[in-house]
C-alpha cells in the first residue's frame, strides 16, 4: 500500500455554479485534505478551458497556502513552455518566502491545446521541445548557477530550497531522470505503460543536488464509496465531459451523474463515455485497498497523487475521507497528521528527505 497520499485539484467548474465557486471549492478541499492528513495539495494550469477555472496556479497556490497551515502546497503543474523561467522562479520565491517549507514546484511541458490558445500565449508546439533547456535555466535561477544573464538575479528565489517535480510521460520522464528530479506520472488506467516509464526513469536517474535518489509520484483517479455503484457514479460527470469534448471539441462544466445517465447518446458518444469510465480505481474501501496494493506492487511508487473530480462535492469529500482511512492517514481537528506539530508524518517534505525550511 502507498502510504503517502496527495491531491491534485483542477478547479473543475460545475453546471449552474460560477467559475469563482470552483476556485473556492479548491481552497475548501485543501482545508479538508489537511485535516484528513494528506501530504500535499497541488493545483493545475489550464487556459481557455470552459470546464476548468484553474488558469493561474501560483496565484491559487498562494490562496491555498494562506488558508491552510501544515499541508504542503504546490503546482501540478506550471506549464513551463508558457512562461519565462525567471518569472516562474520569482513567483515560487515569493511563495516560499511567504510559506517557508511548504511549497512544491511541479512543472510540465505542455502548451495550449489549440492553435488559438497558443497564439494568445505567444507560443507554439515547438516550445515544448525546449522544456529541458528551460528547466535547467529555472533551476539555475534558484541555485544561482545560471550564467546566461549576468548581473540578473531571481529575487527572492535565489538560494531558497524549493523542491521541483516533473510532470511527464515518455520523453519527459527521461528529462526528470537526467535532471535528478522526482517524477509525477499517470494515469493509472494504463498501469503497464506507467510501470515501464517508472522503470526507465529509475534506470536513467542521475543523483543531483535536487534529488539523491529516484522519487516517483503515481497519479490517477480514485473513487471510494459505500458501494461499487456509488463509487462509479462519482466518475460519471468527468467521463461524460471527456466524451463530450472528443465529440464536440469543447470541455464542458460537470453535470450531475443522474442527468448524465439519463442523456441519449450516439453510439460514438456511448463508446467514448464507457471508455472514459473504464480502468479507474473505484469501489468500496476493501476493493480500493486491493487495487492500491496492486498498484504499489507494480510501480513501487513513493506517493499517490489523486486527481478525482465530480459534480457532487459531498460524495467527493466522503471519497477522500474514506481513502484517507483505508490508507492509514489520521484525521485530526487541527490538521496536524498523527498529531505531530511538523505536519510531516505522511512522508518526506521533499524527495531528498529534508525539511526544505527557509533558505534550506
Amino acid at each position: 500500500m502507498i502510504r503517502t497520499l496527495s491531491i491534485l485539484d483542477r478547479s473543475r467548474t460545475r453546471e449552474g455554479h460560477p467559475a469563482a465557486q470552483a476556485l473556492r471549492d479548491t481552497v475548501e478541499l485543501a482545508r479538508t485534505a489537511e485535516r484528513l492528513g494528506y501530504h500535499r495539495f497541488l493545483v493545475s494550469e489550464h487556459h481557455s478551458v470552459p470546464g476548468v477555472a484553474g488558469s493561474a496556479p501560483t496565484v491559487l497556490a498562494a490562496a491555498v497556502a494562506g488558508a491552510t497551515s501544515r499541508i504542503r502546497v504546490g503546482t501540478g503543474g506550471v506549464m513551463l513552455p508558457n512562461h519565462q523561467p525567471l518569472i516562474v522562479a520569482e513567483q515560487f520565491g515569493v511563495l516560499e518566502s511567504l510559506f517557508p517549507g511548504r511549497i512544491d514546484m511541479g512543472l510540465g511541458r505542455s502548451v495550449g491545446f489549440t492553435g488559438g490558445i497558443r497564439r494568445a500565449l505567444g507560443r507554439d508546439t515547438a516550445d515544448a521541445d525546449r522544456f529541458e533547456e528551460q528547466l535547467a535555466e529555472l533551476l539555475g535561477w534558484l541555485d544561482g548557477s545560471q550564467r546566461a544573464h549576468p548581473d540578473v538575479h531571481a529575487r527572492p528565489a535565489e538560494g531558497l530550497r524549493i523542491p521541483a517535480y516533473v510532470l511527464a510521460t515518455g520523453e519527459g520522464a527521461g528529462i526528470a531522470a537526467r535532471a535528478g528530479l522526482p517524477l509525477v506520472v499517470g494515469d493509472l488506467r494504463s498501469r503497464a505503460r506507467v510501470a515501464e516509464i517508472i522503470m526507465a526513469y529509475r534506470e536513467e536517474f542521475r543523483p543531483s543536488p535536487w534529488g539523491a535518489r529516484p522519487y516517483v509520484v503515481a497519479s490517477g483517479t480514485v473513487a471510494v464509496a459505500a458501494t461499487t455503484e456509488a463509487a462509479r457514479r462519482i466518475l460519471v460527470p468527468e467521463a461524460w465531459a471527456v466524451a463530450y469534448s472528443r465529440t464536440r471539441g469543447s470541455f464542458p462544466p460537470l453535470r450531475p451523474a443522474e442527468e448524465v445517465e439519463a442523456l441519449p447518446m450516439s453510439p460514438k458518444e456511448r463508446e467514448l463515455y464507457e471508455g472514459a469510465l473504464a480502468g479507474h480505481i473505484h469501489g468500496t474501501e476493501e476493493q480500493v485497498a486491493a487495487e492500491l496494493s496492486a498498484v504499489a506492487e507494480l510501480t513501487g511508487a513513493d506517493e499517490l497523487l489523486v486527481t478525482t473530480s465530480t459534480y457532487d462535492r459531498t460524495a467527493l469529500l466522503d471519497s477522500f475521507a474514506r481513502l484517507a482511512r483505508l490508507t492509514g492517514l489520521t484525521e485530526t481537528a487541527d490538521g496536524h497528521p498523527d498529531g505531530r506539530a511538523d505536519g510531516r508524518a505522511n512522508g518526506p517534505a521533499d524527495p531528498v528527505g529534508q525539511s526544505a525550511g527557509p533558505g534550506h
